[in-house]
Order: structure tokens, then C-alpha cells, then sequence
């Protein structure tokens, strides 16, 4: 016996409510570019973002130098760093530039302790991952940086093994990614990337442990520039991303003082040639001093 007709209103019921969940199911989440000086307001966006979707497609991504943990000084920071290289390649005979920056660094992140760029920092950190998100840190520090920088992490009170990709403790060797051409390494939810494309080794981590796809990425860093290379290797895949720059260190690195930094240096240079010659470079190999060429 054929069933007696629905009423049109509940056809129209039925229909809009099909509408609906058709909407919802499809509905794209914009990407977002802002900055911040407080991660509170990052907090507030992966909650939003976990109340629109399904906890385990937000990933959370923090890097780390001027973004999680800063020096306590200017010597041996990011900015140092990056005024070492342009200051290089401008001005090779500035007697303040040191020959090889990247041996320096790691015996001043061996040295030197960091702090949180803000207080709070590791329990906001701590906040997401309570809700179950997946939450790393990716970096452009070197895997030779490996031990200085887990020191620190745990001394500030961040560990990202509670909420690491699988497997969660990484592996035990370095490896060369296949979008990449230098070593990087995978350990405890931290990825060191050895500076190469933050957009690419984060996929590259993606197809590595065999995670799938994100709903969304929610990356943290202080260069606009890493947040970039994430927005164009996520969107080519459709995958949104909301790219937060943190600002909260800018005044202190539009104020870095390099001729400060350099005494500084003087001041800590013998003193890390004698430990490293008495005790063996395990933690950091500073070259023997060479002047630089063509210099007079």
C-alpha cells in the first residue's frame, strides 16, 4: 500500500534542514593572518576553532626563539644572529662579526639560560593540551642545537611529549626529508628543521608520521616570513591556516645593540675555548679563531 503523501510543510522542514547540514559539512574556515603581543588571544582562537570542529583536526603548531623562549641577553639571541649574517655578507671586516655564527650560537645556547617571553607562556601551552589537541614546536634551530634546547624547554616548563604527533617520543636519528636537503630531527614534539621551509617540513612531518590531513593549522611565530611558507604550503592543499605573528619581542630586537653583544662576546669567547679544551667538545665545537680573509 503506497504511503500517503507528506505534507509540504514537512517536506520543506526535511529540505532546509538537509540545506543546513549540507552547509556545515562543507563550510570553509577562512584563513587568518594577524599578530598578537599576548598568546592569550591565540588560546581563544584554537578554543573557537576546537568548538566548530573535531579536536583532532586542529593542529597547533609554536615556534620557538622569540616565540616561546627568548636569551636573556642579546648575545647569542635570533636577533644577534641575523644581524651577524646581514652584517656578514655587508661587512665582512667588521671586526664584531664572528666567523662562524652558527658554532658561537651553540656554545651560547650551551652557556646561557633563556627565559619565557612571557610568564604565563607554558601554561598556555600546557591549557591546549590539556583539551587534547595536538600541540608541537617546530624550529629553526639545528639538530647540533638538540640538547641545549630541550634543557631549556624543560627548565621553562614546556614538554610537548603529552601532545606530539605519533610516535610521540619521534625517532632516534637525524634524517634528510625528502622536501629538504639538510639533516633535521623529530624528537618529543619538538622538530628541528635546520632553517630550511617551515610551510614544507611541516607537511614533510605530516606524511612522516603518517598523520592525516588538519582541518586547520594554527601556527605561532615571530617571523612573518615562516608564516608565509606555511600559509602557501597549506593552501595549495585547501587546508586553512590561522598565522599569528607574536610581536611581544619586537621592541627588544628593533633595540639588539651589537657593539654591546661584542664585548660581551670578548668577555665569554676565552672562557668557552678553555672549558671546550679542558672538558671536550661534546656540547658545542667552537672552530680555532681565523681572521677574516682580504682583511687588512
Amino acid at each position: 500500500m503506497r504511503s500517503a503523501p507528506l505534507p509540504l510543510s514537512v517536506v520543506f522542514c526535511l529540505i532546509t534542514m538537509m540545506a543546513l547540514a549540507g552547509c556545515a559539512s562543507t563550510q570553509q574556515i577562512p584563513d587568518l593572518n594577524r599578530e598578537t603581543t599576548d598568546l592569550r588571544d591565540v588560546v581563544e582562537d584554537v578554543l573557537t576553532l576546537e568548538a566548530a570542529m573535531d579536536t583532532d583536526r586542529v593542529l597547533v603548531v609554536f615556534d620557538l626563539d622569540n616565540t616561546l623562549l627568548a636569551m636573556e641577553q642579546g648575545l647569542g639571541s635570533d636577533q644577534w644572529y641575523e644581524w651577524q649574517k646581514d652584517n656578514q655578507r655587508e661587512s665582512p671586516c667588521d671586526p664584531r662579526v664572528v666567523q662562524d655564527r652558527l658554532a658561537a650560537q651553540g656554545a651560547l645556547y650551551f652557556a646561557s639560560a633563556m627565559r619565557p617571553t612571557q610568564e604565563n607562556a607554558p601554561a598556555m601551552v600546557r591549557q591546549l593540551q590539556s583539551r587534547g589537541l595536538s600541540v608541537i614546536a617546530l624550529t629553526s634551530r639545528g639538530v647540533d642545537f638538540r640538547l641545549q634546547t630541550f634543557r631549556e624547554l624543560r627548565r621553562n616548563g614546556y614538554d610537548f611529549r603529552p601532545s606530539a604527533l605519533p610516535p610521540d617520543t619521534g625517532w632516534p636519528e637525524d634524517f634528510v626529508p625528502e622536501r629538504g636537503s639538510r639533516p633535521v630531527r623529530y624528537e618529543d614534539g619538538v622538530f628541528l628543521t635546520t632553517g630550511q621551509h617551515k610551510g614544507e617540513m611541516l607537511l614533510e612531518l605530516l606524511r612522516r608520521t603518517d598523520t592525516p590531513m588538519p582541518g586547520v593549522v594554527v601556527m605561532v611565530d615571530d617571523k612573518q616570513k615562516n608564516l608565509d611558507d606555511v600559509l602557501a604550503s597549506f593552501s595549495s592543499l585547501g587546508v586553512p591556516v590561522h598565522a599569528w605573528r607574536y610581536a611581544r619581542e619586537d621592541e627588544r630586537v628593533e633595540n639588539f645593540d651589537p657593539d654591546a653583544s661584542h664585548a660581551l662576546w670578548l668577555t665569554l669567547e676565552p672562557a668557552l675555548r678553555t672549558l671546550q679544551d679542558a672538558l671536550g667538545p661534546d656540547h658545542y665545537r667552537l672552530p680555532e679563531a681565523e681572521p677574516s680573509q682580504n682583511c687588512d
